[in-house]
């Protein structure tokens, strides 16, 4: 949430052309009671394939928001029941809910009524004293059955509501890939991908032998470079192999369209700015963005003037 918005996803667009891009996770209610739905769901036809991401625990809810969704032609739909923020977990769902199975499959049974693209889910192995080895099969069951779910997207770690923060329960509670890869043994018709702890592209590729796919989120978002690898490396096709001159150039038509718009440019500059981290002249580049950016007056030409102090 608040993170891979429109402007992050074309950003990442620029490194690959095959991977499955994600939005940030959006609530029901925020489309239902708001006329202003382009905010949320208008997206660059760059951008897909495009999966939208839902959050919630109401099967009615979540019903009418797929079909509020389907007029703007997203790829696919995904229930997110692995987020462990207090923000979720106040509003009961994201983690909570892997205690809650039931309620899971009539959430997306509801959701599979309004389209007819595929509705997945993203998943843990578990909530606190949980026992993943049954909780999360036992969950698998539930969902796929009443749900007629075919795909998880499962984070290989338990989220601990009480006692961890949202923060360190994306790297604190151990990682589990040996049970991920169980549950597809045991369920070969399912499509099952892994999720947690993928830093770089060649830490995805083994899991890739046994699994349906890999998410990577945070390492995407912190050195979106490795996306480069993605359409070489994964899908044996040609990399768009942008020069960091080309992709300052496509960002500045970017941001100059979407001025016209209102966007600001600082809501498109924060999504590069851990770019070339550790690369000569990224600090320059850095520092003249987040400095600038804000500025009355700022204009596009600000990304290729920091693109200058690069080297590559």
């Amino acid at each position: 949430m608040d993170w891979t918005d429109r402007h992050c996803r074309f950003f990442h667009r620029l490194f690959t052309k095959q991977a499955v891009l994600y939005t940030e996770m959006l609530i029901p209610e925020a489309l239902i009671h708001n006329k202003d739905r382009d905010r949320f769901l208008a997206f660059s036809p760059i951008e897909k394939p495009l999966i939208v991401q839902l959050g919630g625990s109401d099967p009615v809810k979540l019903r009418e928001a797929v079909k509020i969704i389907e007029e703007y032609d997203y790829d696919e739909y995904n229930l997110n029941v692995g987020c462990p923020s207090d923000r979720v977990q106040s509003g009961k769902f994201g983690a909570c809910l892997m205690q809650e199975p039931e309620v899971v499959a009539r959430c997306v049974a509801e959701m599979t009524r309004a389209t007819a693209k595929p509705v997945t889910v993203k998943c843990r192995i578990g909530v606190d004293d949980q026992d993943p080895e049954t909780a999360l099969r036992a969950f698998i069951r539930i969902v796929k059955d009443a749900g007629n779910v075919k795909h998880f997207i499962i984070h290989a770690r338990k989220a601990w509501l009480k006692g961890l923060s949202p923060k360190d329960n994306r790297t604190v509670p151990p990682l589990n890939y040996d049970l991920v890869h169980a549950i597809k043994a045991e369920n070969p018709n399912l499509a099952i991908s892994l999720n947690g702890g993928l830093m770089t592209i060649e830490d995805c590729i083994p899991h890739l032998q046994k699994l349906d796919g890999v998410m990577v989120g945070r390492a995407a978002y912190q050195t979106p470079d490795i996306l480069a690898a993605v359409d070489e490396k994964i899908y044996n096709l040609p990399s768009p192999a942008l020069s960091v001159q080309e992709i300052n150039q496509a960002l500045a038509t970017y941001a100059e369209e979407r001025a016209s718009a209102g966007t600001p440019f600082s809501a498109i500059a924060r999504h590069t700015l851990g770019w070339l981290s550790g690369k000569p002249g990224a600090r320059l580049r850095r520092r003249i963005l987040s400095e600038e950016c804000r500025k009355p007056g700022v204009t596009p030409a600000l990304f290729l003037k920091a693109a200058a102090h690069m080297t590559a």
